[in-house]
């Protein structure tokens, strides 16, 4: 099978990269930037022609999409972009899918629930309720896909970070490491998602689909972070001592104490039944990946 990667070079490309090093299969990683040392072929996926062209051309069966604009704050001044990354890119990569019978999975977020006061953990079938302009694009990303007739896997993820690129386990990092105080807020509960996980659930999933391929019964949307729940804070408070930076005094505050233009899920935990029981992936706690990063990047 050829898999088409889009936003190769970003945190969950570059795991996929690691995770299918070892494949049968034979994996096309794309971007539009370019990364000295790092095999990637250039494709615009705003580009409706250069994306059907690459997947007619290469035989494409899948795509993983995983770019994105995903600077929540930069969004609220950049909406028209962010909707042509966020939504228009993946109706393209969905068309796409849908001429030559493919499927596509699309990372979706834990955002397009950020308007409601939900108390338990969010199920995929509840409605998105987005507070700003990077959650609704990601909304009207998943509804594009839904409408194009393609076959279709959404993930919608939280608190994604990994050994690559920026995130907030290597900003916390840094600062535990730099700073003797550090104020972090308490008042938003989540999950993290160590993106090697979720790069290894794609692949489950895939192998699946191929048994399947075509009219695949498990097209749908799904939740995926890994287990538990903790505040900013508390991922922080473990950042730190995984790293051994117990120096930084890490204090809890609340959210109005750093100002954005965006109002961000106070409660942000996802219902992850789904996945597990229609793959039988099994999720790893959040502290226990929290660690195998840290190592790694020790490493």
């Amino acid at each position: 099978m050829n898999i088409l990667v889009t936003g190769a070079n970003g945190q969950l490309g570059n795991e996929i990269r690691i995770v299918s090093r070892n494949s049968t299969d034979h994996y096309i990683f794309t971007d539009v930037n370019q990364v000295e040392g790092v095999e990637t072929t250039y494709l615009d996926i705003t580009d409706r022609e250069a994306v059907r062209k690459m997947v007619v051309e290469n035989h494409i069966s899948a795509i993983i999409n995983c770019a994105a604009f995903t600077n929540v704050d930069a969004a609220e001044t950049n909406e028209a972009l962010a909707e042509k990354l966020n939504a228009d890119a993946p109706e393209n990569l969905a068309i796409a899918m849908a001429e030559v019978g493919g499927l596509l999975f699309q990372i979706s977020t834990d955002y397009v629930f950020g308007g409601d006061p939900y108390s338990v953990p969010y199920r995929e079938n509840q409605p998105g309720n987005p507070t700003g302009v990077y959650a609704w694009t990601k909304l009207h990303g998943e509804q594009k896909i839904m409408a194009s007739g393609c076959q279709y896997v959404i993930i919608r993820t939280a608190w994604m970070y990994s050994e690559f690129g920026k995130n907030f386990c290597k900003t916390m990092l840094n600062l535990t490491a730099t700073k003797p105080q550090l104020k972090v807020v308490f008042d938003q509960v989540g999950t993290p998602t160590y993106a090697l996980d979720l790069a290894k659930a794609i692949m489950v999933i895939l192998e699946d689909y191929k048994k399947e391929p075509v009219n695949y019964s498990k097209s749908g949307i799904y939740h995926f972070s890994n287990e538990g729940v903790c505040s900013w804070y508390d991922f922080t408070k473990m950042i730190a001592e995984y790293s051994g930076q117990t120096d930084c005094d890490v204090q809890p505050c609340h959210s109005n104490e750093f100002p954005s233009p965006v109002t961000r899920p106070s409660f942000s935990v996802l219902d992850k039944t789904k996945i597990k029981d229609t793959f039988g992936i099994q999720i790893p706690y959040w502290t226990d990946s929290l660690k195998t990063c840290i190592k790694n990047l020790k490493e």
